[in-house]
């Protein structure tokens, strides 16, 4: 149970910290903090969730994440619905708070014609920068894929442990400097079923992309670590 709380608050984190600063910050005149801040907002929640509960369930916080570790051989199947379940609540429940104080504030709506409205993912009309479906599955799925490899590069039992969190909280920063401007990335489908129910309108029938995408990238990266990039165990 405490694993499934750590990765409830764990994404819960990411969610608010991340889609927060987007929500928030982002778009103030002269001093939001704009895509790079936000790149690195979403790095930072990984980051500092890493090390406060990363020793408690893994440090997940992510649907595709749970899924590439199990692929690359580092997570029980058994324990994949749960800790699924665990993710999106924490991010459903991160929006909801996002949600109750951005009404605080006179004439708050969310124009979900618009790309990007209650920081969600999409493609097309919804891309920040009009990208098609194509390219923001490839995006997706790239990105995802080189997270894993990134994640279990980091956690490897040759790797300098004490550093994974760093690694993997950047990576998470470059990815979001990446795509952006395509998806509003995602990377995490829990993230973005979390933003889609709360912005809806078309974001909703896109939210495919950004479970399919996301997971079989992770899978693709999972694999290709554990059989061709991870090191042996030697003799002896």
């Amino acid at each position: 149970m405490k694993s499934y709380l750590a990765e409830f608050f764990g994404t819960f984190w990411l969610v608010f910290g991340g889609c927060g600063s987007a929500i928030f910050a982002a778009g103030i005149p002269e001093l939001g903090i704009g895509f790079a801040g936000v790149a690195l907002a979403f790095g930072l929640t990984v980051l500092t969730m890493a090390y406060a509960v990363g020793h408690i369930s893994g440090g997940h916080f992510n649907p595709a994440v749970s899924f590439g570790l199990m692929v690359g051989g580092r997570f029980d199947k058994k324990e994949l619905v749960p800790y699924i379940i665990s993710q999106v609540l924490g991010a459903i429940a991160a929006a909801g708070v996002l949600y109750l104080i951005a009404s605080g504030k006179d004439g708050f709506g969310i124009d979900n014609t618009a790309a990007g409205a209650f920081a969600a993912n999409g493609y097309g009309n919804l891309s920040p920068q009009g990208y098609g479906v194509g390219a923001a599955f490839v995006a997706e799925f790239v990105l995802t894929a080189f997270f894993l490899i990134v994640i279990l590069g980091a956690t490897d039992k040759w790797a300098n442990g004490k550093f994974a969190g760093i690694a993997i909280g950047l990576a998470l920063t470059l990815i979001h400097l990446i795509s952006i401007p395509i998806t509003n990335t995602s990377v995490n489908p829990a993230r973005s079923t979390s933003q889609a129910l709360f912005a809806g309108g078309e974001f909703l029938p896109q939210l495919w992309l950004f479970w399919l995408a996301p997971i079989l990238g992770a899978v693709v990266g999972g694999a290709i670590y554990r059989f061709l990039l991870q090191k042996e165990q030697t003799a002896g």
